[in-house]
């Protein structure tokens, strides 16, 4: 038999000191509010069985070594035709009965990766059509048009739902520590919203089985766990990896957390968004309550929808802060067109350049010289800023909510730069634009002293979490709000911009400013991006280094602008509008098709720009490019998005001779079209980098939710068989 590593502690072996690392999902228990039969195929011999199985399906012998025709009923004829799917990652539900009661249950199936088929048994619950409540709530989630919004009807909408004295959306920050956002509770119960939590009160172990397991149920905290016989599965001759076991019986300290609430019963549903675990719907209740199969999956379908929603609300704040980028982006260009300077563009509308990010001040570090909108530090402690960044590792943007505790030598700027954003416009020392939050003295309300989780008592076995959640008070000084994942990109994309047109303004002034030209001309050459700087005939002048990945050849000359096309994929087409730009002195933006050096094409955007000295005087012409292959890996992303879940999922295969399949199908046309809205909303953000991971995480939700509603015609289908 394997070993275990001391290092992780067995199922019910973990004490506070190490909880982190229990493998709860070797718990090798389960609630007694059903039973588990690990089968082996294709006999269906019962090679593990919970030690509550005879009673409980009436059997007078032990049942380890029967077949499972021998329970008689007729549930190994709904087992059979489910032996050759994958049952994986959602266990496939089935109506049965054994031996001679007739009583209903339903059975739920997967696989748990060791060669077996677990089959779980639970008594089936009164008959419900939910339908409706199905259809109210996808219409509940698709209407909401903000996260506060959504989270408050999902709150309301899951008590209605599944009847727990106490419903929470709670959400995680990006240290892990958990507030609960919203909440539906009865009168009775004392307020929990607005309530944090540790980060420690959810082991990362659990976290991991949230995201794979995405509905779990604890029926009565005061149960007596029922063990597996034997112990250790004979096929891989060790613990039964009970992940996506619904009656697996829970750690044991987290039951002691719970009974120290006061709670009786419990339903967790994960919100799952990009791939990562944003938060809980919890429900409590002061009693026990057990949940029947379709009410769990009905509460799942929903909270996949409304992790879809959170999705599309959070990818809109990122949407509207590219816009107002844009349009910062479009004035700038117009202000070097027109005055031959872009900063008064930038800083003549402060909120142009404060809203997107949400700062209160912001300064731009530039040739050494400074400007400034909002509330701000000195010029002097600008500089210091300046200088301290520069001493660090080159980042593409610097973030920190507590600039004091980062650097204790900027605590005397506190109460105005408790927050940073800053990122750098070019290569060059001292050239950044900051962005500032001012300090907010906050009193943060925790579920008990997170400070004190552990409570001792005189024997160490009487070790337990903590045992009051009366609110506790935290006075939180010297931090300012965090800066969200929206707030970040679009201070990026701004910077990205600022650096575009600074180099475009350089490359102006290396025209211009003829005296200046070898010390400008290296700012030009050393940009990440490719520039060309070409006289009023159209010959080049410079093109930098970032040029030379983009040419084929090493042996390629560049004399004029046009002489690019040879290297495009419709080099006539190009060279033709270059051409123009020349003769006509008109300005042309476009989409080029570059064969590189490497020989992978890549997409790029070409801006060519006359520069005039006075209307009848022309010095030049500027062509910047941009690579275009984030934009364009977003937009392929969203085509295939489209393809699968339009495809796959526009049309499932619901049988459509009932009522009840055109129901549900209805039903899967509201999940697409969340799903969709969703992907507009994604690939239309500004953080182009996480649209294909994003669309991942949406394609595999519809997936999901497309799964489980036809688990849940096909058990509707077989319960009125």
């Amino acid at each position: 038999m394997a070993s275990r590593a001391p290092s992780a502690p067995a199922f019910g072996e973990a004490d506070l000191s190490n909880c982190e690392r229990e493998q709860i999902h070797l718990a090798a228990s389960i609630q007694p509010c059903g039973v588990l039969l690990a089968l082996r195929e294709p006999e269906l011999s019962i090679i593990q069985a919970s030690a509550n199985a005879a009673d409980f399906l009436g059997r007078a012998e032990h049942l380890y070594g029967h077949c499972l025709a021998d329970l008689g009923g007729d549930v190994a004829e709904r087992v059979q035709p489910f032996l050759e799917q994958p049952l994986n990652p959602i266990p496939v539900a089935i109506r049965c009965r054994v031996g001679g009661s007739g009583e209903p249950l339903d059975g739920l199936l997967h696989r748990p990766g060791d060669g077996s088929l677990v089959l779980e048994l639970e008594r089936a619950g009164p008959s419900h059509d939910l339908t409706p409540e199905i259809e109210r709530g996808l219409q509940t989630v698709l209407n909401a048009t903000s996260l506060r919004e959504l989270c408050d009807k999902s709150a309301e909408m899951f008590k209605r739902l599944a009847g727990y004295d106490r419903v929470m959306v709670y959400r995680f920050d990006d240290q892990g520590h958990g507030e609960v956002y919203a909440e539906e509770r009865n009168e009775d119960l004392e307020p929990y919203l607005g309530n944090h939590y540790p980060a420690s009160d959810i082991p990362q172990i659990a976290r991991q089985l949230y995201k794979r397991n995405r509905i779990r149920v604890l029926a009565d905290v005061n149960y007596e766990a029922t063990p597996l016989q034997p112990r250790y599965s004979p096929l891989s001759e060790q613990d039964l990896d009970m992940s996506l076991c619904f009656l697996r019986s829970m750690s044991p300290i987290h039951i002691q957390y719970l009974k120290n609430m006061g709670v009786g019963a419990t339903l967790v549903a994960s919100l799952v968004v990009g791939g990562q675990l944003w938060g809980l719907i919890a429900c409590h209740h002061y009693a026990p309550r057990f949940l029947h199969y379709e009410m769990r999956a009905a509460c799942e379908l929903l909270a996949e929808a409304v992790a879809t929603r959170i999705a599309a609300l959070e990818s809109y704040v990122r949407a509207e802060a590219e816009l107002s980028t844009r349009r910062l982006e479009q004035r700038m260009i117009d202000a070097v067109t027109k005055h031959g300077d872009w900063r008064a563009a930038l800083l003549d509308n402060p909120q142009s350049l404060l809203k997107p990010v949400g700062a209160f001040g912001a300064a731009l570090l530039y040739e050494d010289e400074i400007r400034t909108v909002g509330d701000v530090p000195s010029t002097t402690e600008l500089r210091r800023l300046g200088q301290w960044l520069d001493s660090k590792p080159r980042q593409t943007m610097f973030a920190t909510s507590a600039l004091a505790r980062d650097a204790p030598e900027f605590a005397d700027m506190t109460e105005v730069a408790s927050g940073l954003l800053a990122v750098p416009l070019s290569s060059t020392k001292g050239e950044y634009i900051f962005w500032f939050r001012p300090e907010r003295v906050q009193m943060v309300t925790w579920g008990g002293n997170p400070f004190k989780a552990v409570v001792v008592g005189d024997d160490p076995a009487d070790l337990s979490p903590r045992r009051s959640f009366a609110q506790w008070h935290q006075l939180v000084e010297g931090t300012a709000e965090d800066w969200s994942a929206a707030n970040n990109a679009a201070a990026r994309l701004i910077g990205e911009t600022v650096a575009d047109i600074l180099l475009q303004f350089r490359s102006v002034r290396t025209l211009i400013a003829q005296d200046q030209l070898q010390h400008v001309s290296l700012q030009v050459r050393e940009s990440e991006h490719p520039v060309l700087v070409a006289d009023a005939q159209g010959r080049i002048l410079i093109a930098n280094d970032a040029f030379d990945p983009l040419i084929p050849s090493s042996h390629a000359t560049l004399e004029r602008v046009e002489d690019i096309a040879q290297f495009c994929a419709h080099p006539a087409e190009v060279r033709r509008m270059l051409q123009d730009v020349v003769r006509h002195r008109r300005a042309w933006n476009g989409e080029i098709l570059f064969h590189t050096r490497q020989g992978v094409d890549k997409p790029m955007m070409v801006r060519a720009d006359p520069v005039s000295a006075t209307p009848n005087r022309l010095l030049g012409y500027v062509v910047l490019l941009s690579d275009l292959s984030e934009q364009k890996a977003a937009e392929s992303a969203r085509r295939r998005f489209q393809q699968d879940v339009v495809g796959q999922n526009g049309l499932p295969g619901l049988p459509l001779e009932s009522e009840t399949g055109l129901t549900y199908r209805n039903l899967m046309s509201s999940v697409v079209g969340n799903a969709q809205l969703a992907a507009l909303e994604i690939t239309e953000g500004i953080d182009l980098t996480r649209v294909p991971e994003m669309l991942d995480s949406v394609r595999a939700s519809t997936d999901r939710t497309s799964e489980l509603l036809q688990h849940l015609v096909r058990h509707a289908q077989s319960a009125r068989d």
